[in-house]
């Protein structure tokens, strides 16, 4: 297992090593691994950002199908039973039944 995580390491960080030894100026195959480098730097970047707004998104989705669901819940008891909410609140004329 080490020498695979030492082959892969240099495979993509050893100038030396890796497909980037075919370009023959240095100061260019270092330009190119920095910008590979500066590419998987956004990358990850841009996916942990997206993984974190997804959940905060599904969260507030949940909120909002939740309240829908207790809205359609609370119309369609006071349309079928609407005994179940007899007696809970004042009349506004201070009257009771």
């Amino acid at each position: 297992m080490r020498k695979f995580v030492v082959y892969a390491w240099n495979f993509i960080f050893n100038h030396n090593v890796s497909p980037l030894r075919h370009i023959e100026d240095v100061a260019l195959r270092h330009y190119v691994l920095q910008a590979l480098g500066f590419m998987w730097a956004v990358s990850f970047s841009i996916a942990i950002g997206s993984y974190t707004t997804a959940f905060a998104n599904i969260i507030g989705h949940a909120v909002l199908i939740g309240a829908a669901a207790i809205t359609v819940a609370t119309y369609t008891a006071a349309k079928v039973k609407p005994s179940v909410f007899k007696g809970s609140a004042r009349r506004p004329d201070g009257e009771h039944e």
